[in-house]
């Protein structure tokens, strides 16, 4: 690389937030304490945003990138050697601290954890925020109470990355999942993943009242909105909704009916500032129960050149399963 390197860089101009690419230099990195050479990012929902100048970066100039796999190339922190290889997910990455579109960059030594043995750093990738994310819900799921024998789980937003990891770990752990997806053209991709069957959006709607038919002993929901509310008015008696997104909107036109009724839980899910323990604990599950077979229909690798065009796919609905950046490429 020399001593320059390349980067995305999300800029102010003329007031509009806008990705351009830079050469850096390590003395243009924030002043942190664990130097990592990037191999891998992702892309996610929300680094479609940034990278489209939706004004989700709080602080300019900022390097998008909510995930990033690499080596390390100095630490001042004793948690960390040179030749570890890491990755990180959220803590704010792309919003509020640089993040994985980078060939180099400086983190704070609270946020890595040492790569699992049982991945590769592109591997690590193809599952990154969205399947950590997943995995997260699984366990909250279990936590409460909710297990294969209760009956179905509903998996909205089924073929985005988050959906289609949950899809993939519920099936192995022996769940009988029913996937809830707008585009008929991926159904087939969903029950390569697990999926018992594949229902439409309008199905998932039910008769969208606030208190509606048993369906589901559980659910995860990666919509939020209509959808939630309508999921939440379908599960069965004592269940649990692990909400992770908003690709459908922020609000949740729902009532207290369903919680005060049949006593279902909704468990919010955040995976951004999730302490060290429980991403642990998640990455150390999802090299247990995950297939990694799976991910050579899940995921594309792309090169970070074509960040641009991938972001405007992903805000329009258009990709399918995981797609890893090589930031070398």
């Amino acid at each position: 690389m020399g001593d320059t390197f390349r980067a995305l860089v999300i800029e102010d101009h003329d007031g509009k937030q806008k990705a351009v690419f830079k050469d850096l230099t390590v003395a243009d990195l924030p002043d942190e304490d664990v130097l990592v050479e990037i191999s891998y990012s992702t892309l996610n929902y929300k680094d479609g945003l940034a990278v489209s100048g939706k004004g989700i970066a709080r602080r300019l100039p900022m390097v998008g990138g909510v995930d990033l796999a690499g080596t390390v190339l100095e630490s001042t922190s004793s948690d960390f050697k040179p030749g570890d290889k890491v990755i990180v997910n959220g803590y704010g990455l792309s919003e509020l601290h640089w993040g994985g579109y980078s060939q180099k960059q400086k983190l704070k030594s609270e946020w890595p954890i040492k790569l699992p043995d049982a991945f590769t750093m592109q591997e690590a990738m193809a599952i990154g925020t969205a399947g950590y994310t997943s995995m997260l819900c699984v366990l909250a799921l279990e936590k409460a109470g909710v297990t294969p024998d209760k009956g179905d789980i509903l998996v909205t937003g089924a073929a985005g990355g988050v959906g289609s990891v949950a899809i993939a770990l519920l099936s192995k752990l022996g769940y009988r999942v029913i996937a809830s997806s707008g585009r008929e053209e991926t159904h087939d991709y969903l029950k390569k993943l697990g999926a018992a069957e594949v229902i439409s959006r309008e199905e998932t709607m039910g008769k969208g009242r606030p208190f509606d038919k048993e369906r589901w002993a559980g659910a995860i929901d990666c919509v939020g909105s209509s959808i939630l509310a309508a999921v939440i008015a379908q599960i069965n008696y004592g269940g649990a909704v692990a909400a992770c997104g908003l690709a459908g909107g922020n609000d949740l036109p729902t009532s207290v009916l369903p919680f005060i009724l049949r006593g279902v839980s909704l468990l919010g899910v955040d995976s951004v500032m999730a302490p060290r323990e429980k991403r642990e604990e998640a990455w150390a599950r999802l090299a247990k129960d995950l297939d990694k077979s799976l991910f050579e229909d899940m995921i594309r690798v792309e090169p970070m050149s074509n960040l641009p065009t991938l972001a405007g796919d992903i805000l329009k609905g258009q990709v399918k399963g995981r797609v890893v950046i090589d930031v070398n490429a």
